[in-house]
C-alpha cells in the first residue's frame, strides 16, 4: 500500500485524501481552469453530461479522465444533480502564482437535490424541499426546508399525516435515521430520493442546541414550535445536514414555522392524485394547477400550489380572499395596474436567499434594486385603494429605501453577471478605484501620445506599440528604420521584418497599468462584498415583501380566471349543506373543441335529508367528471377563488376523500381490489361530520357478489354512522344499490341520462333524479370498435340473462345455462355471412366420390374464404 501511495502523484494523492471524505458524492476537482473528475466519477459524469472520457497516467497506473471548463459548472452542475447525484465541488483555496508547491484545494460545497439553490437545477414554479424525518416512539417528526427560498417548515403526527405532507409538499431528498431505512420504505415506499445520517444525530439536546445557536434564541417558544419534541429534532437534523453540505450562510433562514393542520382542509394523498391538482399519471394531460395558474411570479405560482393542496377550513381568511378577489374583479382598471407592477418583480423570494447563501451575482443585485423600485409603486397603489386587505399589504410592504439607494449609487447601470469580469462597481463610489481605473483604461490616449513623441523624436513614421503576454508592452520598428533606434532603448526579441524594444518610461507604465488592475479587482470585490452584507441586513423585510406580494398574485390570478372563464363567487357558511347549480370541471371545459358547450349539472348534499347520492349510468356518461368536479369546487371555493358554477353555497368541508378511479400497484405486489379497499378503509377511519366522499365503482375489482356486498355495506355504513353524515357521491354500475333507498331516508338515487336512437346511444351527461336499470356497457363496446361477432354474442347473453331475471331466476343459474348453451351451439347457428358461405359449399359436397386431391383443393378454397 506504501508503494502504491509512492507511485502516485502529488495532485492524485491530494485528490484521493479529498474524495475519501466524500465517499458517496461525485468529485468535481479543479485543476487550473478546470473541473475534472477521475475513476468511477469521470465513467459517470461522461454518460451524464455527454463529455469524452479520456486516461491519464497517475504515477505507474492509467485512471480515467473526463472534465469540463470551470465557467460552465453552472450547466453540468444542474445535469448531474437532476441525474440524481450527490456532487462535491472541490475548488482551489489559494492563488497558484503564490505557492510554490501543489496548490491547496477543499470541498467548499456539496451539491444534492434537496440542497440546491442554482437557477439551472431548480424549477421555478417548484419549491426544492429538503425534508427530515424522525420516528421517534410514539409519532413521526418533520422538517421541510428549501434553501433557495428560506422557508422552513415544522410538523408531527401519524404515518397518514406524514404522507400526506410528503405527497404534498414533494421533496426532493429525504433524510432520516439510518436504522429506520426499513421502517421508512414499509411507511412510505421507495418513490422518494433518500439520504440516512447516524442514529446520534437524532437527539433532542444536539437538535435543540443548533437550532438556538443558529435563531440565536434561548428557546423556540417564540416561534410557537416547542411543543413539537419530534419535528424540532427533524429540524435540528436539517441544520446539522446543511453544515455537514457545507451550506453555512444561512443568514436568509430567519425563521421556522409550524404546519397548523387545524386550519387546513384534510386532503390525503389518494385524493390529491384521483383529482389531479399538481400531476397527473396520464400523458399529456391537464392539472388543476396548470389551468388556474396565470400568476405573474415564480413565487406566485409556488404559493398557488400550497393553496391548492392546503385549502382552508376557517371561514374568515376564506371569505377575506373572496372578497378581495370580488374587489379585483370590480376594479379592472387597479387590477390591471396592480398586475402590472408585480410582473417586473420577478422572483424576489429567491433573490434574497441568494444574497443570504452570499452567492448573489451582480447582476442579480441590480435586479433586486428594481423590484424595490416596484415595491414602493405598488405600496402606493394598494394604500389608495377602497380596500381593507390591500390597505393592509401596503402598510407591511417596505421599499427599504435606503439599500434602494445604495444599490442604485454602488452598482453599474448594466454591470455583468459574474463579479470576476470587472466593471461592477459605479464611478465616484471609491476615489481609489477612480484613480486607478484612470492609469488602467485611460492608458489608450497616453500610449497614443507616447508612440506620436517618440516618432518625431527618433524620425520613425512607422513606429508602433503594442503589447503581448511574453513581453508586455513594446515598440516596434522596422528594419528600413532600426538604425535610428536611440542607445537607451532596450531590444527584447527580433523578428523577420522587425525589432521589438523597450524603454524604462514604457516599462514603469506597464508596472502601473498591470498593478492597477489587479488593484482594481480587489477594491471591486471588497466594496460588493460589503454591499452584499449590508443588503443581508434587509433579509427579513425583503422576505416578507416577497411573502405579500406572492399572495397579491395568486388573488390577482384567481381574478383574472374569474373574468376570463367567467367564474362566480362561492358562498361559504357554517352550515352542512353544500349546493352547487351549473357546476363545471375546469380542467374539462378547457380542453372541450372550440365552440363545445359544457353540460352542467347541479349537486345537493346535506346531512339531514340528501347525504348519500347514489349515481348510476353507462361507462363515458360523465359520471366520474361530476364526482370530481364537485370537489374542486369546494376546494377551490376554500381557497378562496371563485367557482365554475353559476351558484355554489357551501357548507365547510374538512376533509375531501376520494375513491376514484383503478390504480394498480402490481410492483408491490398489490391489486387493484387490495389498493381500492385500503384507499376505502383510510376514508371510513377518518370520517367526520363536515367531510366530502367521492366512491366510484367501489367494489368492481372483485365478484360481482362479493362487490355488490361491499358496495352496499359501505352505503349503509356511512348512513347509519353514529357520530358522523358524510356527504357522500357515490357512483357504481350496480343499480342493485337503487334498493337502498327504500330502506334509508337520506340516500336518494340519481342517474346521467342517455337518449336511445334505435341501437345507437347519445351521452347527455345531466344528472336526473332516479336510478338507471342499464349500463349500456355493450353500446360503449362498440364504440370502442370491438369485432362485430362479440358484440353480437355479447347483446345475445343480455338478453338471455335479462329474460331470466324477469322470470325470477337467479345470476348464477343464468350464467350457467347461458354456458352450456354455448357448449351446445351449432358453430353454424350464428348467422355469419362467410359461415354461411362455407356451410353453403360443404353442404353440395358429395363425399362418396370426392377425391383426395379435390378434398385438399376444397379445403383450400374454404381457407381462403376464411382469410379474405
Amino acid at each position: 500500500m506504501a508503494k502504491d501511495k509512492q507511485k502516485e502523484t502529488p495532485l492524485m494523492q491530494q485528490y484521493n485524501a479529498i474524495k475519501a471524505k466524500y465517499p458517496g458524492a461525485l468529485l468535481l476537482f479543479r485543476v487550473g481552469d478546470f473541473y475534472e473528475t477521475f475513476g468511477e466519477d469521470a465513467i459517470k459524469a461522461s454518460q451524464i453530461l455527454g463529455i469524452v472520457l479520456t486516461k491519464r497516467a497517475n504515477g505507474s497506473s492509467n485512471s480515467e479522465l473526463a472534465g469540463f471548463p470551470h465557467h460552465s459548472l453552472d450547466n453540468y452542475l444542474s445535469k448531474l444533480v437532476r441525474a440524481g447525484q450527490r456532487v462535491a465541488i472541490c475548488d482551489q483555496l489559494e492563488d497558484p502564482k503564490l505557492t510554490k508547491t501543489i496548490v491547496k484545494r477543499g470541498v467548499t460545497e456539496l451539491v444534492t437535490p434537496g440542497v440546491a439553490y442554482g437557477d439551472n437545477i431548480l424549477d421555478q414554479k417548484n419549491n426544492n424541499f429538503l425534508a427530515s424525518i424522525y420516528f421517534d416512539k410514539s409519532q413521526i417528526g418533520i422538517a421541510l426546508i428549501d434553501i433557495s427560498t428560506g422557508e422552513f417548515l415544522v410538523a408531527q403526527g401519524n404515518k397518514e399525516y406524514i404522507d400526506k405532507l410528503l405527497q404534498g409538499f414533494k421533496p426532493s431528498e429525504i433524510i432520516f435515521q439510518k436504522s429506520k431505512r426499513r421502517e421508512f420504505l414499509e411507511e412510505f415506499g421507495d418513490r422518494f430520493y433518500t439520504f440516512h445520517l447516524e442514529d446520534w444525530i437524532f437527539t433532542t439536546d444536539y437538535s435543540n442546541e443548533l437550532l438556538t445557536k443558529h435563531f440565536e434564541v434561548n428557546s423556540m417558544k417564540g416561534f410557537g414550535v416547542e411543543k413539537l419534541s419530534a419535528g424540532l429534532v427533524a429540524a435540528g437534523v436539517i441544520l446539522h445536514y446543511l453544515g455537514e453540505t457545507e451550506h453555512r450562510n444561512l443568514g436568509h433562514i430567519t425563521s421556522i414555522s409550524r404546519i397548523e393542520e387545524e386550519n387546513y382542509m384534510w386532503l390525503d394523498r389518494f385524493t390529491s392524485r384521483n383529482l389531479e391538482l399538481l400531476n397527473s399519471n396520464n400523458d399529456n394531460a391537464s392539472t388543476l394547477f396548470q389551468v388556474l395558474d396565470q400568476t405573474c411570479t415564480p413565487m406566485g405560482a409556488r404559493l398557488l400550489q400550497k393553496w391548492i393542496i392546503m385549502p382552508l377550513k376557517d371561514l374568515k381568511p376564506i371569505q377575506e380572499r373572496l372578497g378581495v378577489v370580488e374587489f379585483l374583479v370590480d376594479q379592472p382598471d387597479l387590477f390591471a395596474e396592480i398586475k402590472s407592477e408585480i410582473k417586473p418583480i420577478g422572483d424576489l423570494e429567491r433573490l434574497i436567499s441568494k444574497v443570504g447563501l452570499f452567492k448573489v451575482g451582480p447582476r442579480e443585485l441590480v435586479q433586486l434594486r428594481k423590484s424595490l423600485e416596484h415595491i414602493q409603486k405598488l405600496k402606493d397603489i394598494c394604500s389608495n385603494a377602497d380596500s381593507p386587505y390591500l390597505k393592509r399589504i401596503a402598510d407591511q410592504l417596505n421599499p427599504c429605501v435606503k439599500i434602494r439607494e445604495r444599490l442604485t449609487e454602488y452598482l453599474q447601470l448594466d454591470p455583468p453577471a459574474l463579479l470576476i469580469k470587472g466593471n461592477v462597481i459605479a464611478d465616484g463610489v471609491d476615489e481609489d478605484l477612480d484613480k486607478l481605473r484612470k492609469i488602467a483604461f485611460g492608458g489608450k490616449d497616453y500610449l497614443v501620445e507616447l508612440q506620436k513623441r517618440e516618432a518625431e523624436a527618433t524620425g520613425i513614421p512607422s513606429l508602433k506599440i503594442a503589447f503581448n503576454n511574453v513581453f508586455g508592452y513594446y515598440l516596434e520598428v522596422t528594419h528600413t528604420h532600426k538604425d535610428k533606434v536611440p542607445e537607451g532603448w532596450i531590444r527584447k526579441q527580433t523578428l523577420v521584418n522587425a525589432e521589438r524594444y523597450i524603454t524604462p518610461e514604457l516599462k514603469e507604465y506597464e508596472d502601473q497599468i498591470l498593478g492597477a488592475e489587479e488593484k482594481i479587482q480587489q477594491i471591486e470585490v471588497r466594496l460588493y462584498n460589503d454591499l452584499v452584507h449590508e443588503t443581508a441586513s434587509y433579509i427579513k423585510p425583503i422576505q416578507l415583501n416577497a411573502f405579500l406580494i406572492a399572495q397579491l398574485d395568486v388573488l390577482t390570478c384567481f381574478a383574472f380566471n374569474a373574468l376570463e372563464n367567467h367564474y362566480s363567487k362561492p358562498e361559504i357558511n357554517e352550515s352542512k349543506e353544500l349546493e352547487i347549480r351549473g357546476g363545471r370541471h375546469p380542467v374539462i371545459e378547457k380542453k372541450l373543441p372550440a365552440g363545445e358547450e359544457y353540460i352542467t349539472n347541479d349537486v345537493e348534499l346535506d346531512n339531514e335529508k340528501q347525504q348519500i347520492i347514489i349515481i348510476t349510468g353507462p361507462n363515458m356518461s360523465g359520471k366520474s367528471a361530476i364526482l370530481r368536479q364537485t370537489a374542486i369546487i369546494v376546494l377551490m371555493a376554500q381557497m378562496g377563488s371563485f367557482v365554475p358554477a353559476k351558484v355554489a353555497r357551501i357548507g365547510l368541508i374538512d376533509k375531501i376523500f376520494t375513491r376514484v378511479g383503478a390504480s394498480d400497484n402490481l410492483s408491490s405486489g398489490e391489486s387493484t381490489f387490495m389498493v381500492e379497499m385500503n384507499e376505502t378503509a383510510s376514508i371510513l377511519n377518518n370520517i367526520s361530520d363536515r367531510s366530502l366522499i367521492l366512491l366510484d365503482e367501489i367494489g368492481r375489482g372483485t365478484s360481482t357478489y362479493d362487490g355488490i356486498s361491499i358496495a352496499w355495506a359501505i352505503a349503509e355504513y356511512l348512513h347509519q354512522h353514529p357520530t358522523a353524515k358524510p356527504k357522500t357521491l357515490f357512483a357504481t354500475h350496480y343499480h342493485e344499490l337503487n334498493e337502498l333507498s327504500n330502506t334509508h331516508s337520506r340516500i336518494k338515487n340519481f342517474n346521467v341520462s342517455v337518449k336511445e336512437l334505435g341501437n345507437k346511444i347519445i351521452f347527455l351527461r345531466k344528472l336526473v333524479p332516479g336510478g338507471s336499470e342499464h349500463s349500456f356497457g355493450i353500446h360503449v363496446a362498440k364504440m370502442a370498435g370491438m369485432p362485430p361477432k362479440l358484440i353480437a354474442r355479447a347483446n345475445e347473453i343480455l338478453k338471455k340473462l335479462e329474460i331470466d331475471r324477469t322470470e325470477g331466476q337467479s345470476i348464477k343459474d343464468s350464467i350457467k345455462k347461458v354456458q352450456n348453451q354455448a357448449y351446445q351451439l351449432h358453430m353454424f347457428s350464428v348467422e355469419d355471412p362467410t359461415l354461411v358461405k362455407i356451410r353453403d359449399m360443404l353442404n353440395n359436397i358429395d363425399v362418396t366420390i370426392l377425391t383426395p386431391v379435390e378434398a385438399l383443393l376444397k379445403l383450400d378454397e374454404i381457407q381462403r374464404i376464411i382469410k379474405n
